[in-house]
């Protein structure tokens, strides 16, 4: 037999059976072979300096640890080098030429599974090197083991089945050395520009330098491997800004480092303002996966909730398999378990942020409130998300002021259990609400609420602490009428003469009558202070803003129907007494009352249709300007 013949071998059947596909079969990201043939020298010059810490002699101690990237466009040939531990014979056989022993043939069948992207998969039963046959039409190996007195092996096939080993020069260097020879349609692979671009991509923070040519590529440091005591603020917030391409430096940096019962680093930040004001990209949130500095995942959107997607940064594991599939990711216990402690890390912070710097925290608030509040529906971080919440309130002095939950419960009245919201555009309409009125009086705080998803987070949480939360609006006062007056109110209204109380009582009626079937009641009011009227729901599970919500949903719905109140004590209210006495059929009468029920239905965003009232209220205006002109 030859000594070509001799140095033959054919691949094993499922190493054919893959190389077939690889070489036959389309993929959306043929660029993964260069993450996979770096992250393999990377390993291999950790495996050195490991060695190297033992104590254990080795080959060319004066080479420096570094990985070489040159390419030739004219020849179309791609080199990548390392100084790493190199392979003996046996292990440049038991590396390359078989699959790793374990899941061999569950390899093949996942890949047969998955030809649309192979980059899912390839790297996770031990075979990244193979994806370099997606690129080649012939591949060369040249490596030699860190032992003294290994000798240098050369290894090339063209991927179809067969390969050839043979002993090269003795004065080879340590290390591996891979010679790719591209095929035609390939060629973007031996050009600068495209070659930079997926180191920095998927490589940039490999720990050992990566020269394209004779420049260093990965110039920044993977910031989240340092003790954080000897990282700067200036450090954090320029690799802030490599990170997210944001101008401004962070409001926060979170550098966490955990060791048990799961291993992973993060660094990761919150923006100073809110990137995506318009909502056009949502989908676009979150944290890059790395595992042993190697990105397996850009935005990996199950790191973090939706509702945390304004957080921006870096999560790197050695406890996860490199290159594990975004299916597996999914189901990883270990990866579930690093979503949780990251989740809980960024709830710490926002935590200590609100206790111990308020001002901060409302900064925080302001920008990224819209899409923190969307986590009304995580109920597993429940107790944590509450204590976050923030509202204006009548606790505040403008509408600047925040409130949280806790602070609201300390300033309640003595047998308070509830906590009431009322919901308005702003805080100066809210101010203008009748349904306030009694509040004040009592002297019993209310949120504002002026986000619509506000009414959406408080029904969701349901309560805080045993407190229920309750609509301004609705129409049991009595649990508000038990306590007493604080604000003392003074009525210029003597008290009804028996005629008149009949008469206010036919009136109620007549106002019931008229309105018809566009309320449910029309009662006399005994929490209106000043104003004449207000409307209040029927049931408090139906708040204004779903219902606004239902008739967005169907434009055929009409105003929803709720219960009038009247204040006697209102002069509106009183000249219409004196005015039902003299005519009950007024035409006067009949246009005032529906106004009024009108303006109740805009002050509360239920009238569905305003140009009836703004034309009533122009003739209005138009008798009364007689009133101020020369006959």
């Amino acid at each position: 037999m030859s000594t070509n013949e001799q140095n033959k071998f054919e691949f094993k059947a499922e190493i054919r059976q893959l190389l077939d596909i690889l070489v036959h079969s389309l993929y959306t990201s043929r660029e993964i072979f260069l993450r996979e043939l770096v992250s393999n020298a990377s390993d291999a010059l950790d495996k050195l300096r490991f060695e190297s810490l033992k104590g254990s002699e080795y080959a060319n101690p004066e080479l420096p640890l570094e990985i070489k990237i040159t390419f030739d466009e004219k020849q179309n040939i791609l080199t990548i080098a390392d100084t790493g531990i190199g392979m003996t014979r046996e292990e440049l056989i038991s590396n390359i030429g078989t699959i790793a022993k374990s899941g061999s043939s569950d390899f093949v069948k996942k890949l047969t599974e998955a030809k649309e992207d192979a980059s899912n998969i390839i790297g996770k039963f031990g075979v990244g090197f193979y994806s370099v046959f997606m690129v080649a039409k012939e591949v060369n190996i040249t490596t030699r083991s860190y032992k003294k007195d290994a000798v240098a092996i050369k290894w090339s096939s063209d991927g179809l089945g067969e390969y050839t080993l043979a002993d090269v020069a003795d004065d080879t260097p340590r290390g591996t050395t891979i010679e790719i020879h591209l095929k035609d349609d390939a060629s973007e692979f031996a050009k600068q520009y495209r070659l930079e671009q997926i180191i920095k991509t998927h490589s940039n923070f490999i720990s050992f330098p990566i020269y394209l040519e004779s420049q260093k590529v990965n110039t920044v440091a993977a910031l989240w491997c340092e003790p954080k005591s000897k990282i700067t603020q200036e450090q954090y917030d320029e690799f802030y800004k490599f990170l997210s391409y944001d101008n401004s430096s962070p409001a926060d940096s979170i550098h966490v480092s955990v060791d048990a019962p799961i291993q992973f680093n993060a660094l990761l930040f919150i923006p100073q303002k809110n990137m995506d004001i318009f909502g056009f990209h949502k989908e676009e949130h979150g944290l890059d996966l790395y595992v042993r500095r190697v990105l397996i995942q850009h935005k990996n959107q199950d790191l973090l909730p939706e509702y945390l997607g304004f957080v921006k940064g870096i999560v790197d594991s050695e406890d996860l398999p490199l290159n594990i599939s975004r299916e597996t990711l999914q189901e990883n216990a270990v990866f579930t378990k690093i979503s949780k402690a990251v989740t809980s890390q960024v709830y710490s912070h926002l935590a200590k942020k609100a206790k111990e710097n308020p001002d901060k925290y409302a900064e925080f608030w302001k920008e990224h409130a819209k899409v923190f509040k969307m986590g009304y529906g995580d109920f597993e971080n429940k107790d944590k998300f509450v204590e976050l919440l923030r509202f204006n309130s009548s606790l505040n002095e403008d509408e600047k002021g925040l409130t949280s939950l806790e602070e609201y419960k300390e300033k309640m009245r003595d047998g308070q259990k509830e906590i009431y919201y009322i919901f308005g555009p702003s805080r100066s309409a809210i101010e203008f609400d009748p349904l306030l009125e009694i509040f004040k009086r009592k002297g019993i705080p209310i949120l504002y609420l002026t986000d619509p998803v506000d009414e959406f987070v408080l029904s969701s949480i349901r309560n805080y602490k045993d407190l229920e939360f309750c609509p301004a609006n609705t129409k049991d006062t009595e649990k508000i009428e038990k306590f007493d007056d604080i604000n003392e109110v003074s009525s210029q209204f003597e008290k009804l003469s028996n005629d008149d109380e009949l008469q206010f009582g036919s009136l109620l009626a007549k106002m019931k009558e008229i309105l018809g079937d566009a309320v449910l009641e029309v009662k006399e009011s005994n929490r209106l202070t000043n104003s004449a009227i207000c409307l209040v729901n029927q049931d408090d599970n139906f708040s204004a803003t779903f219902q606004r919500i239902m008739r967005m949903a169907n434009k055929d719905m009409g105003a929803p129907k709720k219960i009038l109140l009247v204040n006697r004590n209102n002069k509106l209210v009183r000249n219409l007494i004196s005015i039902f006495k003299t005519d009950s059929n007024s035409e006067y009468l009949k246009n005032m009352i529906i106004q009024l029920h009108e303006i109740a239905q805009l002050t509360e965003g239920d009238l569905v249709d305003p140009h009836a009232l703004a034309n009533r209220l122009l003739h209005y205006f138009e008798d009364s300007s007689d009133w101020f002109v020369t006959k």
